[in-house]
Protein backbone atom coordinates (compact mmCIF):
# COMPACT_ATOMS: atom_id res chain seq x y z
CA UNK A 1 0.00 0.00 0.00
CA UNK A 2 1.77 3.23 -1.34
CA UNK A 3 1.30 6.37 1.07
CA UNK A 4 -1.41 9.16 0.73
CA UNK A 5 -0.35 11.61 -1.77
CA UNK A 6 0.38 15.36 0.31
CA UNK A 7 -1.56 18.03 -1.91
CA UNK A 8 -1.40 20.72 0.77
CA UNK A 9 1.64 21.86 3.20
CA UNK A 10 3.19 24.63 4.45
CA UNK A 11 6.57 25.35 3.56
CA UNK A 12 8.78 28.49 5.30
CA UNK A 13 6.41 31.03 4.55
CA UNK A 14 3.84 30.32 2.19
CA UNK A 15 1.32 27.56 1.16
CA UNK A 16 2.37 24.43 -1.38
CA UNK A 17 -0.17 22.83 -3.36
CA UNK A 18 -0.16 20.37 -5.69
CA UNK A 19 -2.31 21.99 -8.66
CA UNK A 20 -4.77 19.50 -9.68
CA UNK A 21 -5.50 21.05 -12.92
CA UNK A 22 -2.68 19.60 -14.36
CA UNK A 23 -3.34 15.67 -13.63
CA UNK A 24 -2.65 13.33 -14.36
CA UNK A 25 -0.23 14.19 -17.37
CA UNK A 26 1.62 16.50 -15.15
CA UNK A 27 2.73 16.79 -11.41
CA UNK A 28 3.30 20.36 -10.67
CA UNK A 29 3.75 21.97 -7.17
CA UNK A 30 2.77 26.12 -6.91
CA UNK A 31 3.64 28.42 -4.35
CA UNK A 32 0.36 30.59 -2.84
CA UNK A 33 2.08 33.24 -1.52
CA UNK A 34 -0.29 35.96 -1.87
CA UNK A 35 -4.38 36.38 -0.95
CA UNK A 36 -4.51 36.63 -5.09
CA UNK A 37 -3.07 33.66 -5.72
CA UNK A 38 -5.01 31.39 -2.85
CA UNK A 39 -8.29 32.63 -4.51
CA UNK A 40 -7.34 31.87 -8.15
CA UNK A 41 -6.41 28.07 -6.98
CA UNK A 42 -9.35 27.47 -5.23
CA UNK A 43 -12.25 28.88 -8.17
CA UNK A 44 -10.44 27.25 -10.81
CA UNK A 45 -10.21 24.35 -9.22
CA UNK A 46 -5.93 23.94 -8.54
CA UNK A 47 -7.20 22.85 -4.66
CA UNK A 48 -10.58 21.33 -4.40
CA UNK A 49 -12.65 18.97 -2.30
CA UNK A 50 -14.12 20.25 0.95
CA UNK A 51 -11.76 19.64 3.73
CA UNK A 52 -9.21 20.65 1.78
CA UNK A 53 -10.38 23.51 1.01
CA UNK A 54 -10.74 24.40 4.73
CA UNK A 55 -7.43 23.51 5.02
CA UNK A 56 -6.56 26.08 2.32
CA UNK A 57 -8.72 28.38 3.97
CA UNK A 58 -7.15 28.68 7.38
CA UNK A 59 -3.70 28.89 5.68
CA UNK A 60 -4.70 31.54 3.58
CA UNK A 61 -5.68 33.82 6.81
CA UNK A 62 -1.78 33.20 7.66
CA UNK A 63 -0.89 34.30 4.23
CA UNK A 64 -3.13 37.48 4.14
CA UNK A 65 -1.74 38.45 7.54
CA UNK A 66 1.52 37.99 6.18
CA UNK A 67 1.11 40.16 3.26
CA UNK A 68 -0.91 42.62 5.18
CA UNK A 69 2.31 43.17 7.67
CA UNK A 70 4.61 43.06 4.11
CA UNK A 71 2.40 45.73 2.44
CA UNK A 72 0.61 47.83 5.81
CA UNK A 73 -2.57 46.95 5.46
CA UNK A 74 -5.02 48.23 7.36
CA UNK A 75 -7.50 46.44 9.36
CA UNK A 76 -10.33 46.96 7.61
CA UNK A 77 -8.13 46.13 4.57
CA UNK A 78 -7.10 42.82 6.15
CA UNK A 79 -10.69 41.92 7.44
CA UNK A 80 -11.84 42.10 3.31
CA UNK A 81 -9.37 40.09 2.11
CA UNK A 82 -9.91 37.64 4.46
CA UNK A 83 -13.52 37.60 3.42
CA UNK A 84 -12.52 36.97 -0.01
CA UNK A 85 -10.65 33.76 0.80
CA UNK A 86 -13.74 32.93 2.79
CA UNK A 87 -16.19 33.35 -0.13
CA UNK A 88 -14.37 32.18 -3.19
CA UNK A 89 -16.49 29.20 -3.32
CA UNK A 90 -19.98 29.49 -2.02
CA UNK A 91 -21.49 26.21 -2.14
CA UNK A 92 -18.47 24.14 -0.32
CA UNK A 93 -18.70 25.39 3.69
CA UNK A 94 -15.68 23.80 4.72
CA UNK A 95 -14.00 26.88 3.41
CA UNK A 96 -15.59 29.53 5.14
CA UNK A 97 -15.06 27.27 8.24
CA UNK A 98 -11.59 27.50 7.94
CA UNK A 99 -11.10 30.74 7.84
CA UNK A 100 -13.79 31.03 10.46
CA UNK A 101 -11.76 28.16 12.90
CA UNK A 102 -8.94 30.66 12.69
CA UNK A 103 -9.59 33.66 11.79
CA UNK A 104 -11.07 35.17 15.44
CA UNK A 105 -7.23 34.22 16.64
CA UNK A 106 -5.33 37.13 14.55
CA UNK A 107 -5.60 39.22 17.51
CA UNK A 108 -2.81 37.17 19.50
CA UNK A 109 -0.96 37.24 16.93
CA UNK A 110 0.26 35.34 13.75
CA UNK A 111 2.12 32.30 15.40
CA UNK A 112 -1.31 31.89 17.10
CA UNK A 113 -3.23 31.53 14.15
CA UNK A 114 -0.30 29.75 11.93
CA UNK A 115 -0.15 27.11 14.86
CA UNK A 116 -4.66 26.70 14.61
CA UNK A 117 -3.79 26.13 10.98
CA UNK A 118 -1.51 23.92 11.13
CA UNK A 119 -3.20 21.63 13.89
CA UNK A 120 -6.39 22.35 11.97
CA UNK A 121 -4.57 20.29 9.11
CA UNK A 122 -3.35 17.74 11.59
CA UNK A 123 -6.65 16.78 12.50
CA UNK A 124 -8.17 16.31 9.07
CA UNK A 125 -5.90 13.56 8.53
CA UNK A 126 -6.87 11.75 11.59
CA UNK A 127 -10.70 12.48 10.52
CA UNK A 128 -10.09 10.70 7.64
CA UNK A 129 -8.81 7.64 9.01
CA UNK A 130 -11.88 7.78 11.38
CA UNK A 131 -14.07 7.84 8.65
CA UNK A 132 -12.80 5.43 6.60
CA UNK A 133 -12.62 2.70 9.60
CA UNK A 134 -16.40 3.37 10.47
CA UNK A 135 -17.53 3.59 6.82
CA UNK A 136 -15.73 0.15 6.30
CA UNK A 137 -17.02 -1.64 9.20
CA UNK A 138 -20.75 -0.18 7.96
CA UNK A 139 -20.47 -1.71 4.68
CA UNK A 140 -18.80 -5.15 6.14
CA UNK A 141 -22.11 -5.12 8.29
CA UNK A 142 -24.32 -4.11 5.99
CA UNK A 143 -23.61 -6.10 2.52
CA UNK A 144 -21.28 -9.00 4.38
CA UNK A 145 -17.98 -9.96 5.12
CA UNK A 146 -16.67 -10.34 1.41
CA UNK A 147 -14.89 -8.23 -1.41
CA UNK A 148 -16.96 -5.35 -2.65
CA UNK A 149 -17.74 -3.72 -6.12
CA UNK A 150 -17.93 -0.46 -5.25
CA UNK A 151 -18.88 3.12 -7.00
CA UNK A 152 -17.63 6.80 -6.60
CA UNK A 153 -18.28 10.09 -7.88
CA UNK A 154 -16.04 12.77 -8.16
CA UNK A 155 -12.56 12.69 -5.87
CA UNK A 156 -13.22 12.23 -2.92
CA UNK A 157 -9.32 11.22 -1.81
CA UNK A 158 -6.46 12.47 -0.70
CA UNK A 159 -6.33 15.20 -3.35
CA UNK A 160 -9.73 16.35 -1.76
CA UNK A 161 -7.79 16.01 1.53
CA UNK A 162 -4.60 16.71 3.32
CA UNK A 163 -4.02 12.88 3.06
CA UNK A 164 -5.98 9.50 3.06
CA UNK A 165 -9.38 11.22 1.56
CA UNK A 166 -13.37 11.35 2.79
CA UNK A 167 -15.27 8.41 0.81
CA UNK A 168 -12.61 7.32 -1.10
CA UNK A 169 -10.68 6.62 1.89
CA UNK A 170 -13.15 4.39 2.98
CA UNK A 171 -12.20 2.62 -0.47
CA UNK A 172 -8.52 2.85 0.57
CA UNK A 173 -9.56 0.93 4.10
CA UNK A 174 -11.28 -1.65 2.82
CA UNK A 175 -8.33 -2.35 0.14
CA UNK A 176 -5.88 -2.54 2.81
CA UNK A 177 -8.60 -5.01 4.32
CA UNK A 178 -8.63 -7.20 0.72
CA UNK A 179 -11.82 -6.44 0.48
CA UNK A 180 -12.23 -4.15 -2.27
CA UNK A 181 -12.88 -6.69 -6.00
CA UNK A 182 -13.37 -3.69 -8.15
CA UNK A 183 -13.99 -0.06 -8.30
CA UNK A 184 -16.19 2.18 -10.62
CA UNK A 185 -15.19 5.57 -10.75
CA UNK A 186 -17.57 7.79 -12.51
CA UNK A 187 -15.56 10.29 -15.14
CA UNK A 188 -17.37 12.99 -13.29
CA UNK A 189 -18.20 16.85 -14.46
CA UNK A 190 -17.30 19.70 -14.59
CA UNK A 191 -13.17 19.08 -15.28
CA UNK A 192 -13.74 15.05 -15.17
CA UNK A 193 -12.13 14.84 -11.68
CA UNK A 194 -13.53 11.24 -11.36
CA UNK A 195 -11.29 10.32 -14.71
CA UNK A 196 -8.33 12.91 -13.97
CA UNK A 197 -7.97 12.06 -10.56
CA UNK A 198 -9.93 9.72 -8.38
CA UNK A 199 -8.81 6.97 -11.51
CA UNK A 200 -5.26 8.53 -11.03
CA UNK A 201 -5.43 7.69 -7.21
CA UNK A 202 -6.50 4.53 -7.81
CA UNK A 203 -4.27 3.29 -10.08
CA UNK A 204 -1.64 4.98 -7.69
CA UNK A 205 -3.53 2.77 -4.94
CA UNK A 206 -3.03 -0.21 -7.15
CA UNK A 207 -6.18 -0.82 -6.25
CA UNK A 208 -8.41 -2.60 -9.19
CA UNK A 209 -10.81 -0.19 -11.10
CA UNK A 210 -12.39 0.94 -14.06
CA UNK A 211 -13.58 4.27 -15.26
CA UNK A 212 -17.17 4.86 -16.69
CA UNK A 213 -19.12 7.69 -18.35
CA UNK A 214 -21.15 9.53 -15.55
CA UNK A 215 -24.28 8.19 -17.97
CA UNK A 216 -23.40 4.89 -17.44
CA UNK A 217 -23.45 4.46 -13.64
CA UNK A 218 -27.40 3.79 -13.40
CA UNK A 219 -26.90 1.12 -16.15
CA UNK A 220 -24.18 -0.31 -14.02
CA UNK A 221 -26.15 -0.08 -10.39
CA UNK A 222 -29.73 -1.10 -11.93
CA UNK A 223 -27.75 -4.54 -13.44
CA UNK A 224 -26.26 -5.54 -10.12
CA UNK A 225 -22.76 -4.44 -10.79
CA UNK A 226 -22.13 -2.78 -7.52
CA UNK A 227 -22.67 -3.36 -4.18
CA UNK A 228 -23.40 0.20 -2.90
CA UNK A 229 -21.84 3.64 -3.98
CA UNK A 230 -20.50 6.23 -2.21
CA UNK A 231 -19.76 10.11 -2.50
CA UNK A 232 -18.39 13.16 -0.31
CA UNK A 233 -20.12 15.96 0.46
CA UNK A 234 -19.38 20.14 -0.10
CA UNK A 235 -22.67 20.45 2.48
CA UNK A 236 -24.64 18.53 4.61
CA UNK A 237 -27.56 20.10 6.12
CA UNK A 238 -29.89 20.08 8.76
CA UNK A 239 -32.50 17.85 7.44
CA UNK A 240 -29.32 15.70 5.91
CA UNK A 241 -29.84 16.53 2.46
CA UNK A 242 -26.25 16.99 0.63
CA UNK A 243 -24.74 18.76 -1.75
CA UNK A 244 -22.31 17.29 -4.12
CA UNK A 245 -20.42 17.03 -7.13
CA UNK A 246 -23.25 17.47 -10.15
CA UNK A 247 -24.45 13.76 -11.18
CA UNK A 248 -24.84 12.97 -7.73
CA UNK A 249 -28.31 12.99 -7.10
CA UNK A 250 -28.43 10.48 -10.38
CA UNK A 251 -26.25 7.95 -8.51
CA UNK A 252 -28.59 8.46 -5.76
CA UNK A 253 -31.80 7.18 -7.66
CA UNK A 254 -30.15 4.74 -9.14
CA UNK A 255 -29.23 3.21 -5.81
CA UNK A 256 -32.73 3.52 -4.57
CA UNK A 257 -33.96 1.91 -7.61
CA UNK A 258 -31.62 -1.01 -7.15
CA UNK A 259 -32.08 -1.38 -3.30
CA UNK A 260 -28.21 -1.15 -2.55
CA UNK A 261 -26.55 1.58 -0.33
CA UNK A 262 -26.21 5.26 -0.90
CA UNK A 263 -23.24 6.51 1.56
CA UNK A 264 -22.32 10.21 1.93
CA UNK A 265 -19.05 10.40 3.63
CA UNK A 266 -17.57 13.94 5.40
CA UNK A 267 -16.44 15.46 8.06
CA UNK A 268 -18.34 16.95 10.76
CA UNK A 269 -17.17 20.32 9.56
CA UNK A 270 -19.81 19.76 6.51
CA UNK A 271 -23.02 19.77 8.30
CA UNK A 272 -24.06 23.23 8.27
CA UNK A 273 -27.23 23.12 10.54
CA UNK A 274 -27.91 27.06 9.96
CA UNK A 275 -29.32 25.85 6.59
CA UNK A 276 -32.12 23.57 6.89
CA UNK A 277 -32.92 22.00 3.59
CA UNK A 278 -30.82 21.43 0.74
CA UNK A 279 -33.08 23.56 -1.85
CA UNK A 280 -31.38 26.54 0.22
CA UNK A 281 -28.03 25.70 -0.68
CA UNK A 282 -26.59 28.01 -3.32
CA UNK A 283 -25.30 25.90 -6.59
CA UNK A 284 -22.25 27.44 -8.24
CA UNK A 285 -22.54 27.24 -11.81
CA UNK A 286 -19.31 26.80 -14.42
CA UNK A 287 -18.58 28.71 -17.34
CA UNK A 288 -19.70 27.01 -20.56
CA UNK A 289 -15.99 26.86 -21.74
CA UNK A 290 -15.91 23.69 -19.75
CA UNK A 291 -18.64 22.33 -21.66
CA UNK A 292 -18.55 23.36 -24.69
CA UNK A 293 -14.89 22.53 -25.37
CA UNK A 294 -12.03 20.15 -24.37
CA UNK A 295 -8.49 20.78 -23.68
CA UNK A 296 -9.22 23.99 -25.73
CA UNK A 297 -10.51 22.42 -28.73
CA UNK A 298 -14.16 23.74 -29.66
CA UNK A 299 -16.71 20.38 -29.36
CA UNK A 300 -19.62 22.44 -29.53
CA UNK A 301 -21.02 25.13 -31.73
CA UNK A 302 -19.66 28.43 -31.06
CA UNK A 303 -21.87 30.49 -29.10
CA UNK A 304 -23.48 27.58 -27.41
CA UNK A 305 -25.21 28.32 -23.97
CA UNK A 306 -24.71 25.69 -21.05
CA UNK A 307 -26.47 24.42 -17.71
CA UNK A 308 -23.18 23.71 -15.88
CA UNK A 309 -23.78 23.48 -12.74
CA UNK A 310 -21.34 22.36 -10.42
CA UNK A 311 -23.45 20.85 -7.65
CA UNK A 312 -26.35 19.14 -7.32
CA UNK A 313 -28.47 18.08 -4.13
CA UNK A 314 -29.59 14.49 -2.71
CA UNK A 315 -32.58 15.10 -0.73
CA UNK A 316 -32.07 12.76 2.67
CA UNK A 317 -34.69 9.83 1.52
CA UNK A 318 -32.00 8.67 -0.80
CA UNK A 319 -29.07 8.50 1.28
CA UNK A 320 -28.23 5.45 3.57
CA UNK A 321 -26.35 7.01 5.76
CA UNK A 322 -23.83 9.67 6.53
CA UNK A 323 -20.31 8.48 7.70
CA UNK A 324 -18.28 11.50 9.53
CA UNK A 325 -15.16 11.54 11.70
CA UNK A 326 -17.67 11.62 15.12
CA UNK A 327 -20.18 8.77 14.08
CA UNK A 328 -22.79 7.16 11.53
CA UNK A 329 -26.21 9.16 10.97
CA UNK A 330 -28.15 6.01 9.61
CA UNK A 331 -31.00 7.82 7.32
CA UNK A 332 -33.22 5.12 6.96
CA UNK A 333 -33.29 4.28 10.95
CA UNK A 334 -34.37 8.17 11.21
CA UNK A 335 -30.80 9.43 12.39
CA UNK A 336 -30.25 12.75 10.98
CA UNK A 337 -27.72 15.04 11.48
Amino acid sequence: MTQAIRTIEWSDDHIVILDQTLLPVTEVYISLKTVDEVIDAIQRLAVRGAPALGVVGAYGVVVALDQAAREGWSAQKLSGEINRIRTARPTAVNLAWGVDQVEGLAGQGRDKVFAAAAKLAADDYLANREMARLGADWLLDKIGNRPLTLLTHCNTGSLATTGWGTALGVVRELHLRGMIKEVFADETRPLLQGARLTAWELAHEGSPFRLLPDGAAAMAITTGLIDAALIGADRVVANGDAANKIGSLGVALACDAAKIPFLVVAPESTVDRSVKVGSDIHIEMRNDEEVTQIGGVQIAPLGTKTFNPAFDVTPHKYISALITEKRVYNYKEGQLP
